[in-house]
């Protein structure tokens, strides 16, 4: 009886990984690549790079007000800031400021992106409506809120006192319980839009087939929102929320034209505080330490928003 015998096939040895070029090497390699974004980069530099350092070395001096001398203090400017009640306070009103506006704005535009994907009459019009807070400007949007919500003359506090809803006027501005959710509330109303926007997008780029298919599987519409719209949803929701986050972190305008950080310090931010403690007070050190502690925060920010828009770094190998 024949054997048969398997045929047997050469296996190729595995190739051999080359050595990945240094930082160098990459450089001369590729120096024409470079010389064309070098204006870009020498304007970066001088732009945002000089400030940065200059901001830092001028952290560990003391500059009073009335001397031009700078005094070196090395670390005092940052332990007397982290030291000081005042921050703590400013640092629990900046996080009760941006957690709220960022969550309630991403509420409010999550809903009315849901309403405006949607099929009705009039959803042209309803769209351009809702985008208006959104393109006002800052300064104007501050102004007008004041008018509204003045305690004085203001004009819901006038409406409710003429219809008898209320006997005594609206005190919002000036009272330390209401002046925080009064102007988060302003702010939600200014930034839902840019959240209406980006998740109305994201709810475009959901295949319909999903949609069919859980429907026919007998899904109603809240399974078919939390376990087919929200996961293809995950990485806008994540880019929104931490842009969202990092723009209330750095909110200024607002908030300083409508309250200044009063009553009492009781809407006092990061950023207003920076600036009451520079130009007001003239403490440029303490003012640039406070800078410094800020800019490490939201570099933390920035790292986590570029591993959320780059996936978390994570490569697709193929397979061999």
């Amino acid at each position: 009886m024949a054997l048969s015998r398997a045929r047997v096939l050469p296996v190729a040895p595995p190739r051999a990984r080359r050595p990945r070029p240094g930082l160098f090497a990459s450089i001369v390699r590729h120096w024409a690549d470079y010389l064309y974004v070098a204006p870009a980069l020498l304007v970066m530099v001088l732009v945002i790079g000089y400030p940065v350092v200059y901001t830092v070395y001028l952290s560990f001096f003391e500059t009073p007000p009335r001397s031009g001398d700078w005094v070196w203090t090395g670390v005092g400017n940052y332990t007397e800031t982290l030291g000081s009640a005042r921050f703590w306070d400013t640092t629990r009103n900046t996080f009760y400021w941006t957690v709220g506006s960022t969550a309630l704005a991403f509420v409010i535009g999550f809903g009315a992106a849901l309403v405006v994907q949607r099929q009705f009459v009039g959803r042209g019009i309803v769209r351009a409506i809702l985008l208006i807070p959104y393109v006002i400007s800052h300064v104007a949007a501050a102004y007008v809120w004041r008018w509204f919500l003045h305690s004085d003359y203001g004009l819901v506090s006038g409406t409710l006192l003429d219809w008898g809803v209320i006997e005594r006027p609206l005190v919002l501005f000036d009272s330390i319980r209401w002046v925080m959710p009064t102007v988060i509330l302003v702010n939600v109303w200014k930034e839902f839009p840019f959240v209406m926007i980006m998740l109305l997008a994201g709810l475009q780029t959901v295949p319909d087939q999903l949609m069919r298919a859980a429907k026919v599987d007998g899904a109603g519409a809240w399974n078919r929102f939390w376990h087919v719209t929200v996961p293809h949803l995950k990485g806008v929701i994540l880019i929104t929320t931490l842009l969202l986050f990092v723009v209330n972190l750095n909110s200024f305008t607002l908030v300083y034209l409508m309250t200044g950080g009063g009553p009492a310090g009781a809407s006092q931010l990061w950023i207003t505080e920076i600036y009451n403690i520079a130009f007001r007070s003239l403490r440029y050190g303490e003012a640039s330490a406070y800078s410094v502690v800020l800019f490490l925060i939201m570099l933390s920010m920035g790292y986590f928003y570029v591993k959320a828009l780059t996936g978390g770094g994570k490569s697709q190998r193929r397979p061999a």
